[in-house]
This record gives C-alpha cells, sequence and structure tokens, in this order.
C-alpha cells in the first residue's frame, strides 16, 4: 500500500493507493499520456469525471506525484474555479421541487457554473494557449482568477460535469485527448460527503442536511448522465480503484 498526504480546500486527506492499482491502473495511464503527447508533438489535455465525494482532487495529487517520480511533468487542475461569483448566486434564483431559492442553496449543481467561460477556457487549453486558469477558494467562498499558469504539454483536468450528457456540457469532450470516467457506490459518496463536510467544522445534523438537499442530487445526476469515457474506473467501498 501506498500511503499520500495531501491537502485539499484546506482539509488533511490521507489516502492509500494499492500497489495493484499503482501497477495495473495509474502507472499505465501516465506512460499512455506520455506517448500520447509524444505522438501528438504538442499539448493533450485529458479529463478526469466523477461524482462529488468519489476522490477526484486527491487522485489527480497522486497522478501528479507519481509523474514527477518518473521525471514526467503533468498539470493537474479543476473545474471548480469556474463557480459564479457568491454575489451572482445570491442574487439569482432558480426552481427546487416547486420552491424558487437562490442559486446559493445548490451551490455545485451544474446551473452554478459558468459554463461559457469554462469552455472557452478548456478550449484555450486544448489549443496548447500559455493561459492563466481560476481555482476555487472556499474561504472566499469565491474563484481566483489566474492562480494557475497552464504552461505543461500535459494538462489533466477534473471536475463533476466534465462527461454529462447534457446540452452544453457534452460539447466539452470534443477538446479532450482522452477521457476518464470514476463511478462508486451512492451510499458511500453520501458518507464521504458527509464526513468531508464534518471535518470543515459543519455540526452533524447540519452536514447531513446540505448533503442531502445539494450534494446527492449532483451524485446521482453523474452516476445517471455521463457519457462513455476512454478509461472507465470504479471506487470501491474501501476507496481502492478498480477497472
Amino acid at each position: 500500500m501506498i500511503e499520500h498526504h495531501v491537502v485539499i480546500n484546506g482539509i488533511d486527506v490521507d489516502a492509500v493507493y494499492s500497489e495493484q492499482a499503482v501497477q495495473t491502473i495509474f502507472l499505465p495511464l501516465l506512460e499512455k499520456l506520455e506517448r500520447m503527447q509524444k505522438e501528438k508533438g504538442k499539448r493533450i489535455l485529458a479529463m478526469l469525471a466523477a461524482p462529488p465525494g468519489a476522490g477526484k482532487s486527491t487522485l489527480l495529487a497522486f497522478l501528479s506525484r507519481l509523474a514527477e517520480e518518473r521525471g514526467c511533468r503533468i498539470q493537474t487542475i479543476g473545474m471548480d474555479g469556474f463557480h459564479r461569483r457568491q454575489e451572482y448566486l445570491l442574487s439569482h434564483f432558480v426552481e427546487r421541487n416547486g420552491e424558487q431559492i437562490p442559486m446559493v442553496r445548490i451551490k455545485g449543481a451544474p446551473v452554478t457554473f459558468d459554463l461559457p467561460r469554462l469552455t472557452e477556457s478548456i478550449r484555450k487549453a486544448a489549443a496548447g494557449e500559455v493561459c492563466g486558469w481560476p481555482a476555487y477558494d472556499r474561504l472566499l467562498h469565491n474563484p481566483v482568477e489566474n492562480a494557475v499558469l497552464l504552461d505543461s504539454e500535459i494538462i489533466l483536468l477534473e471536475g463533476n460535469y466534465l462527461l454529462l450528457d447534457e446540452d452544453g456540457w457534452r460539447d466539452l469532450r470534443n477538446y479532450a485527448d482522452y477521457t476518464i470516467s470514476v463511478r462508486a457506490d451512492e451510499g458511500m459518496l453520501r458518507s464521504r460527503l458527509i464526513d468531508r463536510r464534518i471535518r470543515t467544522g459543519v455540526e452533524h445534523d447540519a452536514a447531513v442536511r446540505f448533503v442531502d438537499y445539494s450534494d446527492m442530487p449532483n451524485v446521482r445526476l453523474c452516476l445517471e448522465k455521463t457519457l462513455p469515457a476512454d478509461l472507465r474506473l470504479h471506487m470501491d467501498t474501501k476507496g481502492e480503484y478498480h477497472r
């Protein structure tokens, strides 16, 4: 087993990956991306789509570590920097269960992202441009523009909805040289999301209410409406990945 510690959005995360997963999934994936980049002769963009709670950010940090150990640089980024700003979410409304509610109550749903900006930024990244990329700051509750400079020849982008089979979203796949999807048990994801929210200082009952109202509809959407990927992984109840 290989232990991996990383800080994700201010939360300490300790993950463990099996040697089998490293040898049969992760290292072959990195080797494939390296070959694809050399064959293309310019930047490649890979996308990893998975539901909330499936460990996307932690996995990308681990893949970046493995790549560095191989002497290869892979730049890992996420789509969370394309959340609409908090003031927008507070002042715009959407219907949920027959009720008009402020978007902030379902922050993280597809409608709360700036899809046109995300699409244009993905287009630039896929075209090989050296450009800025935003990151989401959970303390500010807002994106930070140009937090990362994209300048690597291999970019790995993660997000909940990168393979979402809905109008507008499904077009994103056209920019990817390679796609990866992760599936997982709905109940397991719910438990992980509740635990994650508690670790941010939220009381248990409030965490459960938020996850059930806001996160779980997004989990189901990702599990039920995801386009096929080049590499399909499954995350088991222990947090281990399998092909």
